[in-house]
C-alpha cells in the first residue's frame, strides 16, 4: 500500500515537473520576444516616438473629425478644419505666456535675488548649524566650476542646437501624421480586417478598436484630471502673488500626463519657483495647496475617471511608468500608461474569447479563430461570385 502511495507520489511530482518545464520554455521565449522587441524599438525609437505622440493626438482630435465628417464635410478638408483649430489654440497659448515671461522678466529676477537673500539668510540664521563662510565659498565654488567648465558648456550650446533641430523636425513630422492620421484613420480598420480574413481579421479589428477607446479615453480622461490640478494649483500660485503662475499651471497641466512621477516634478517645480520669487512662507503654503490637490485627484478624481477608461492597478501604473522612464527617459515615462493600457485591453479581449469559449463548452484555441456568422455568409458569397466568375 505505502509503495502504491509512493509511486503515485511520484508520478504527481514528474507530472509537476513537466508542466513547470513546459511552461519555462514558454516564458524563456515570451521574455526572449520581449527583449528582442524592446532592442528594436530602442533602435528605431526616433522613428516610433513621433508615430506615437501623432496617435496619441490623433485620439483627441479623431473625434470632431469624424463628427464633420458626418455633417458631410470631406476627409481632408475635415482633418485641416481640426488640425487649424489645434493650432490656434496651441498659439493662444503661447501669445499669453511668452509676452508674460517678457515683462515679468526684470521683477522676476529683482525677486528671485531678493528670495536668495532670503534663503542665505535663513541658512545662517536658522536651525542649521552653518556659517556665512561656508556659504559665500560654496558659490564661489560654483563660480570657479562655470569658468573652468566655459568650454563644455560652448559644446553644450551647439549640441542643445542640434537638439532644438531635432525638436523641430519632429514636431513638423507629428504634426504631418496627426493629419494623416485624422484624415484616413476610419480605413484602417477595415483595411486590417481585409488584410486579415475573415476568420481573423475580424478578431484584429475588435481588438483594435477596442485598444483605440482605452487609449482616447485614456487622453481625454488625464486631461480633465490635469486641467482640474492646474486650474486649483494655479488660482493658489496667483493668490500669493506667484508672478509665473500661468506658466507654472501649464506645466502642471502637462506633468499630469505622467501619473504619479509628473504631479510629484511639477509639484516641486512650482514650489522651488515660489521659494526663490516669493518667500519661504508662500512656498509652504504652495506645498500644503499641492498635497491637498494630489490627495484629491489620487483618492477622488483618478479612481472615479481612469477607473472607467483604463481599468489599471496603481501598482501597475506605477511599475510601468518606472519601465518606461528607465528604459526611454521622460518620453517613456509619458507613453508607458497608454502602452500598458492598450496591451491589457487586448489581454482582455482574449481573455472574453477564452471564457465564453469554455461556458459554452468548446475549446478555447479554436474560439478565437472560429468563423462567425457573418465570416460563414462571407466565405459563401466569395465561393458563389467564383463560381460565376468560372461559369
Amino acid at each position: 500500500m505505502s509503495q502504491t502511495r509512493i509511486r503515485d507520489r511520484a508520478v504527481l511530482i514528474d507530472q509537476g515537473f513537466v508542466v513547470i518545464q513546459r511552461w519555462g520554455l514558454r516564458i524563456i521565449v515570451i521574455a526572449a520576444a520581449l527583449y528582442v522587441l524592446g532592442w528594436g524599438v530602442g533602435r528605431t525609437w526616433m522613428i516610433w516616438f513621433p508615430v506615437s505622440l501623432a496617435i496619441l493626438f490623433a485620439t483627441v482630435l479623431g473625434p470632431p473629425t469624424k463628427r464633420l465628417r458626418e455633417l458631410g464635410v470631406p476627409a481632408a478638408a475635415a482633418a485641416g478644419v481640426v488640425m487649424l483649430a489645434f493650432l490656434a489654440a496651441l498659439g493662444f497659448l503661447f501669445s499669453i505666456l511668452i509676452p508674460q515671461l517678457v515683462d515679468e522678466a526684470p521683477e522676476i529676477a529683482d525677486r528671485a535675488a531678493k528670495g536668495v537673500s532670503e534663503v542665505q539668510d535663513w541658512l545662517v540664521n536658522g536651525p542649521l548649524p552653518i556659517e556665512a563662510g561656508q556659504i559665500t565659498n560654496a558659490l564661489n565654488s560654483v563660480e570657479d566650476w562655470l569658468r573652468d567648465s566655459a568650454g563644455d558648456i560652448s559644446s553644450g550650446v551647439l549640441s542643445t542646437i542640434g537638439v532644438a533641430t531635432n525638436v523641430v523636425l519632429n514636431t513638423v513630422l507629428v504634426l504631418i501624421l496627426t493629419f494623416l492620421f485624422i484624415k484616413d484613420g476610419h480605413r484602417f480598420l477595415p483595411w486590417v480586417e481585409r488584410l486579415g480574413g475573415h476568420r481573423v481579421g475580424g478578431h484584429l479589428r475588435e481588438m483594435l478598436n477596442r485598444a483605440w477607446n482605452t487609449l482616447g479615453g485614456f487622453i481625454r480622461t488625464q486631461a480633465l484630471v490635469s486641467f482640474i490640478d492646474a486650474v486649483l494649483i494655479g488660482i493658489a500660485l496667483a493668490v500669493v502673488g506667484q508672478p509665473l503662475w500661468v506658466p507654472l499651471a501649464v506645466i502642471t497641466f502637462i506633468g499630469g500626463f505622467i501619473p504619479i512621477v509628473g504631479a510629484f516634478a511639477s509639484g516641486a517645480i512650482a514650489v522651488l519657483v515660489t521659494l526663490v520669487t516669493n518667500s519661504p512662507q508662500d512656498a509652504l503654503i504652495i506645498l500644503v495647496v499641492i498635497i491637498v490637490v494630489q490627495q484629491l485627484e489620487g483618492n477622488v478624481l483618478s479612481p472615479i475617471l481612469q477607473g472607467k477608461s483604463m481599468n489599471l492597478h496603481p501598482a501597475v501604473v506605477l511599475m510601468a511608468v518606472t519601465a518606461g522612464g528607465s528604459l526611454f527617459g521622460i518620453t517613456g515615462a509619458f507613453l508607458a500608461v497608454p502602452v500598458t493600457a492598450t496591451i491589457a485591453e487586448v489581454l482582455r479581449y482574449a481573455n472574453d474569447r477564452i471564457d465564453s469559449s469554455l461556458t459554452a463548452g468548446g475549446d478555447p484555441v479554436a474560439a478565437m479563430t472560429a468563423p462567425t456568422v457573418a465570416d460563414v455568409q462571407a466565405d459563401e458569397a466569395d465561393a458563389a461570385q467564383e463560381r460565376e466568375r468560372e461559369s
